[in-house]
């Protein structure tokens, strides 16, 4: 059924790149979810398939896993999860007026919640995201000795409202547990872009963007060539998504 609605909803859409005949617009998709969830593992799944298939053919959908921590406490303590992950999904729900926090749940571009499992109501809020004006990001990195150099390009804001939060964050291409313990006991799982580390590096204003080099530490638990590299830029106030890109890490 899940692979229905999306072909089916993929098909509908497709007539709007081809009308427009214009270049992909990057749109943040951040997944937060939990192996110690049973609901999640759907969520994981069309994540993946989002992230491999491209659905909506005038946006370039750029996914996050963050692993909240908050199921560790029913029997298993998901190895990718961090408290960082957590409060930034509350941080979320107090933007958007709610005390609700729930997994599976599908963050898009910092504006629209839905629940991570449903492709129609992400698909909607992803076409209200194509509506807004995106600013240009740029990053590419290379593997060094110790690491990656990551080189961000940023312009200034072209309106004065607020400044812009510029993230810097390492994530898996693919992850994989065997679970014992918790709602997902006896299953193996499988992850996309599962957010390794986040940080905030940079701000851009109204009078002053970036165009800086950053040193990015390496899990040593994967390969620099099965890891991307994500930058995205987040209003300060309201936490939209203001502009958003992705690389993978050269040699």
């Amino acid at each position: 059924m899940l692979k229905t609605k999306f072909a089916v909803l993929a098909a509908a859409m497709i007539f709007i790149a081809a009308a427009q005949g214009a270049e992909r617009v990057p749109v943040l998709l951040e997944l937060f979810t939990s192996e110690g969830c049973s609901s999640c593992p759907p969520a994981d799944q069309l994540l993946e398939k989002i992230d491999q298939d491209q659905p909506v053919p005038e946006a370039d959908l750029i996914v996050l896993s963050e692993h909240v921590d908050y199921w560790n406490r029913i029997g298993w303590n998901d190895p990718y999860s961090s408290n960082d992950f957590s409060r930034r999904q509350q941080a979320y729900a107090a933007q958007f007026g709610t005390a609700d926090i729930f997994t599976p749940q599908l963050v898009v571009d910092g504006e629209k919640g839905v629940v991570g499992g449903n492709w129609p109501l992400a698909a909607r809020a992803i076409q209200q995201s194509l509506r807004e004006t995106k600013i240009p990001v740029k990053v590419n990195a290379a593997k060094t000795a110790d690491g990656a150099r990551v080189h961000i390009e940023v312009p200034s804001l072209q309106s004065d409202g607020g400044k812009g939060l510029v993230y810097l964050v390492l994530a898996a291409n693919h992850a994989k547990s065997k679970v014992t313990g918790g709602e997902n006991s006896g299953h193996e799982l499988n992850h996309v872009a599962v957010v390794l580390s986040m940080r905030q590096v940079a701000k851009i204003s109204t009078k002053e963007g970036i165009s800086k080099d950053f040193q990015l530490a390496l899990s040593p638990k994967f390969d620099a060539s099965d890891m991307r590299v994500v930058v995205f830029v987040e209003n300060s106030r309201t936490q939209r998504v203001m502009g958003a890109a992705r690389t993978s890490i050269s040699n």
